[in-house]
């Protein structure tokens, strides 16, 4: 009669097929980040870019608002807008927030039009966007009643 070997059981076959598996992984979390890592900064940077830009429209459109209630006085005058739009920007940062910002105004006999043009900053080489901010108010007149 022969020997009998022992039985083995399916739960040492389990460790020794692991074993081989991981081996055969190797590198994968490398290679995972590899994909991953370039498409988080994408989206990392993509959002801070959106987030500047955001900033400098925002503060361009309040520049504007701001020269063309000077601009709009009674006693007011193009310059006085362009002039407080511009003293606006300054104080909101500069060219720290809306890079190479200037300021025109146009003032009818009813209407003042101020329009603040800059850069915003940018996260992206290469690429500076353009804001382009207007905003228009009545000009004011005193009426006889």
């Amino acid at each position: 009669m022969s020997p009998r070997r022992p039985a083995t059981s399916s739960s040492h076959r389990r460790p020794r097929q692991l074993h081989c598996r991981r081996r055969g992984e190797r590198g994968a979390v490398s290679i995972e980040m590899v994909i991953l890592l370039p498409a988080l900064f994408a989206v990392m940077f993509l959002g801070m870019q959106a987030a500047l830009f955001y900033h400098a429209r925002t503060v361009a459109i309040a520049a504007a608002q701001e020269g063309a209630k000077v601009a709009g006085g009674e006693n007011g005058k193009d310059s006085d807008g362009a002039t407080a739009a511009s003293s606006f920007v300054a104080d909101a940062g500069g060219d720290d927030v809306l890079a190479g910002a200037s300021a025109t105004a146009d003032r009818t006999a009813t209407t003042v039009t101020v329009t603040v043009t800059g850069h915003s900053l940018s996260v992206i080489p290469g690429w500076s966007p353009t804001i382009v901010q207007s905003a228009t108010l009545p000009v004011e007149r005193l009426t006889a009643p």
